[in-house]
């Protein structure tokens, strides 16, 4: 790397390197003082809490369960419904505060038409818990 010199017989060429020793010495400064202030950025206030000596009060929210047979015959709570009194039962169901968690049975010969209605039916009403269930089949099957 040359600077120059003291011969000016070549001529003057401009220099074509870019030195790297200032942005290196300016980088290694910035790190510094990161280093330095990053401990005092993260100050926290001291405070001690008072104790809570009961229990936290969890609610849990009632299910309804709605059964559909394979006959298409409703029943709310094991009850046999019609289909407007189980509209006016969602809508009450809806109304509660917390809402209940709808729990959906369905028979395996029922139609997928009527089970698709209880549920749009129940979250055009409000009700936006809404759960399926189903008997664990204990032996595998094979088709």
């Amino acid at each position: 790397m040359a600077f120059g010199g003291f011969n000016r017989g070549n001529g003057a060429v401009p220099m074509a390197e870019i030195n790297m020793i200032p942005l290196i010495d300016v980088m290694l400064v910035l790190l510094v003082i990161f280093i330095i202030t990053a401990p005092l950025l993260t100050h926290a206030v001291k405070l001690e809490l008072p104790r809570a000596s009961s229990e936290p009060n969890i609610t849990l929210p009632d299910h309804i369960t709605v059964s559909v047979d394979a006959t298409g015959a409703f029943f709310w709570n094991g009850e046999r419904v019609s289909r407007t009194d189980l509209d006016g039962h969602l809508t009450g169901a809806a109304k509660q505060s917390p809402q209940p968690e709808l729990h959906l049975r369905a028979d395996r010969a029922t139609r997928y038409e009527n089970v698709a209605e209880v549920m749009s039916d129940a979250a055009r009403l409000g009700l936006a818990r809404i759960g399926f269930v189903s008997d664990p089949d204990t032996h595998t099957r094979t088709h």
